[in-house]
């Protein structure tokens, strides 16, 4: 036994068969002898695909030769789309103004799966990989609590001795864990079909510019095409659904508009974000399909919405953002909200065309058959429809409760006047 492998405490839950969280890491390929070492249980994994960067294709021999009985791999890159980023989008959420939430939306997806094999196995605990220093810890059982609450959670980083990447390398290479890890990591990386992120190392400090090895997806921005490029996106109801007219499913429509964004450099995000534990921390995001889309659909429901729904939508935005990032998912909030939403979206259908160039995403035309934008309004030649004559009796009462105040504000000032006298 490894020093490392320390025995359950006196009292404390002994588990017989661990759900775990799987990603073929090297945190998580230690986790397997770890359990089975602490509490002698059967460790099932459960590696899901929401279109990470890594090879999942030996992902099962890993796990198994790490000492796991079983290891369930999911393809759940369309419902990771289809049922989290993209109502996310037709939601407008952006967490603190710049992130797009791709780490934050592929939690739960994964978390959502974890918890079905726990039940159909018949487990009785749940283990994660996730830090005692970060947000995923959250996001992870949360969403157990919500899905399964009558199963036990087991966080090995919140309990173990391994403390540093170094220590993880050091037990993996006395269990003959089988992974590919040196002691050296400059970053932390998540990745998935919606964004790649990097933390660590030289971004930690907030004043040094981001070398450019903390960006896997698009290139330099100085370095794009002196072209600029056009796209055009539709939708139906908020959805996404074609490019250049040409319909695709969500996988397809991501990964097409990663490409094209990334060789624009757009979709670029140095953020100072505040994390639910209490810190603040830097990373640097890549989202170019996602901020393609994003772009878009803003754009679209500044021509189909009405002012009032927008501000609401805008305002609820913050809310729907927050419960994303903060790992409530499936909260009854959450659910009314996509209600919201979806009433909000019955509009938002038609086209935006984009221009991508060295960086910037902007939109330079749109349309729609259920547009609230009249050029016979609008227009600023003649016109036999908006009669402004009309204006001076809109201003009047419009302006009337200032009116009444500012003539409150003289009757005051006169009688402090006749009172310094």
């Amino acid at each position: 036994m490894h020093a490392w492998d320390v025995p359950a405490l006196p009292g404390e839950f002994i588990p017989k068969k661990v759900a775990l969280a799987y990603s073929g890491g090297l945190d998580t390929s230690c986790i397997i002898p770890w359990l089975k070492a602490r509490y002698g249980c059967e460790v099932i994994a459960v590696a899901v695909n929401v279109g990470q960067p890594d090879d999942l294709s030996s992902i099962e021999a890993k796990a198994l030769a790490s000492g796991a009985s079983k290891c369930y791999v999911i393809d759940a890159r369309e419902e990771f789309l289809q049922e989290y980023a993209f109502p996310t989008l037709r939601a407008g959420a952006v967490y603190e103004r710049k992130y797009l939430l791709g780490t934050s939306m592929a939690r739960p997806v994964i978390a959502k799966h974890q918890v079905e094999i726990a039940l159909l196995e018949g487990c009785d605990a749940f283990a994660h990989g996730c830090t005692g220093k970060g947000n995923d810890q959250v996001r992870f059982e949360l969403t157990f609590q919500a899905l399964a609450p009558h199963l036990a959670v087991i966080a090995p980083w919140r309990m173990w001795q391994i403390r540093s990447r170094e220590d993880a390398v050091d037990y993996a290479a006395a269990h003959g864990v089988p992974v590919v890890a040196t002691k050296a990591k400059i970053y932390s990386v998540d990745g998935n079909l919606w964004h790649l992120s990097h933390e660590g190392g030289a971004i930690e400090d907030p004043w040094n510019e981001p070398p450019a090895d903390a960006y896997g997806l698009t290139v330099d921005p100085a370095d794009a095409p002196d072209e600029p490029a056009y796209v055009t996106i539709t939708f139906e109801e908020g959805w996404p659904v074609a490019i250049d007219g040409e319909r695709m499913n969500a996988i397809e429509m991501v990964a097409a508009l990663n490409d094209l964004g990334g060789r624009h450099g757009v979709g670029r995000v140095d953020l100072l974000e505040n994390r639910l534990v209490g810190m603040k921390s830097r990373g640097i995001y890549e989202t170019p399909g996602g901020t393609i889309l994003s772009t878009a659909h803003r754009e679209l429901e500044h021509l189909t919405l009405d002012k009032l729904t927008m501000r609401e939508k805008d305002r609820l935005a913050l809310t729907y953002a927050d419960l994303v990032y903060t790992g409530q998912w499936f909260s009854p909030l959450h659910e009314a909200l996509d209600a919201f939403v979806d009433k909000t979206q019955e509009p938002v259908t038609g086209e935006v065309r984009l221009k991508l160039y060295k960086g910037h995403c902007d939109a330079v035309g749109r349309r729609s058959p259920y547009g609230l934008y009249r050029e016979d309004l609008a227009t600023f030649g003649a016109d036999d429809v908006y009669r402004q004559a009309d204006a001076e009796g809109f201003i009047r009462l419009f302006g009337l409760g200032q009116k009444v105040a500012a003539a409150r504000g003289r009757r005051l000032q006169e009688q402090d006047l006749e009172v310094s006298r």
